[in-house]
């Protein structure tokens, strides 16, 4: 208790953990190590599941430790963080520290610095042009085994050739949504048509075998078999289909040439198709999972966290093939907690809190209305107390000229 009132953490030392936001319990997290007298804080992207707002607060208290003589290690790739808290910065690649900058550093040459290249930041987005609607979600509800509703008469629509992004701090919903449209969750009701089809009570595969591409937020556990070859990863949903198999026996070198095909399109590093996915580093994991959603004739595409633990120069590219997807009228949802792949590739963002949809609003929207939306504002709400002053530390270096 002394900690988190020297500091301003506003921590009860009686509340139950579980039952705290996860930006309080990052607090926790770092009251911890202050307890035990620690002159050196690692964090570790602290900031992964915080709102804007709190990531905010999290970075004052950092100055404050600084100020105290603590010495922070800040762990992130999020390169308007490392502007706004940092005294200097070491850029690593690929396992070496590749050079040294100031704060004071443009944003894209930080960026060129981590890939090895020049790197655009910022997609050229040609303006969508919507037809009609394709995935159309009513009151769709979850319940978890204990009977909590863990998503609350959600309804949504998206449109051929535009990009729906579903923005949020983690755990708020979001992961129940995509698991009931991919028919992962059980206790579901309400309505999910995808062309006028009932997706609600089909199984995984049938949702697939319609055209959905997925893309889960946890490749480890839900997306690569580790023991698998590259290869077989790359058509892991498709292996009993043509032209990649049949229910009895798999084409191998169809499978093979397949993966031949990707991985340089993809620039998957690996020393083969035949290598296990296990060996391949997290981003270039990523790319097969995303490889794979993305190399087939899609009705629909659901993409969550789709460029988590990439380089910022894969992110680029990634980001264009979404882009391209949806310019050939695919229509798009994407999850996401970054709020600058967000704004990237939204043509209209959907803030979830708490498994509610606050409120669907247009791809340019403010950042500063979309953070204070995901810390439970409405619409109204967070428009009015951004025209009163309300600002994020990001948005404030944007208008300073320090970053996009």
């Amino acid at each position: 208790q002394e900690i988190s009132e020297r500091f301003g953490f506003n921590v009860d030392p009686d509340a139950v953990i579980e039952d705290l936001p996860v930006g309080v319990q990052q607090r926790v997290e770092i009251i911890k190590a202050l307890s035990r007298r620690a002159e050196v804080l690692v964090l570790d992207e602290p900031t992964a599941v915080l709102t804007p707002h709190e990531t905010d607060e999290l970075m004052e208290i950092m100055r404050q430790l600084r100020d105290e003589g603590t010495s922070i290690v800040f762990i992130t790739h999020k390169l308007r963080e490392v502007k706004a808290v940092s005294d200097r910065i070491t850029v690593i690649r690929r396992g070496k520290v590749v050079g040294e900058a100031d704060p004071s550093a443009d944003q894209a040459d930080l960026a060129s610095l981590m890939v090895g290249r020049q790197v655009s930041l910022a997609q050229d987005k040609a303006e969508a042009a919507p037809g009609e609607v394709a995935l159309e979600v009513t009151d769709l509800r979850v319940t978890d085994a204990a009977g909590t509703r863990t998503l609350d008469d959600v309804s949504f629509d998206v449109r051929h050739g535009e990009v729906l992004a579903i923005a949020g701090v983690q755990g708020n919903g979001q992961t129940e949504l995509t698991e009931a449209l991919l028919g992962l969750q059980e206790n579901v009701h309400g309505s999910a048509t995808l062309e006028g089809r009932e997706l609600v009570g089909r199984s995984p595969k049938q949702v697939l075998d319609a055209g959905v591409g997925f893309v889960p937020e946890d490749r480890t556990h839900d997306a690569l078999v580790a023991d698998f070859s590259v290869a077989e990863n790359l058509v892991l949903d498709q292996h009993d289909r043509a032209p990649y198999g049949s229910p009895v026996a798999m084409r191998l070198k169809v499978i093979k040439d397949n993966a031949e095909t990707l991985i340089p399109e993809f620039d998957i590093r690996t020393e083969s198709a035949a290598s296990a996915v296990s060996t391949l580093s997290g981003g270039n994991q990523q790319k097969v999972v995303m490889a794979r959603a993305l190399n087939r004739e899609l009705a629909l595409l659901i993409a969550s966290q789709p460029t988590r633990g990439v380089d910022v120069g894969s992110i680029e590219f990634l980001h264009r093939r979404i882009l391209d997807e949806r310019d050939k009228g695919t229509p798009v949802v994407i999850v996401s907690t970054e709020l600058d792949e967000v704004t990237q590739l939204a043509d209209r963002i959907a803030v979830m809190y708490r498994g509610q949809i606050l409120g669907i609003v247009p791809g340019d929207e403010d950042r500063d209305v979309l953070g204070l939306m995901m810390a439970g504002y409405t619409v109204e709400a967070a428009r009015e107390a951004v025209a009163s002053g309300a600002r994020t530390a990001d948005s404030q270096l944007a208008d300073e000229g320090e970053i996009a």
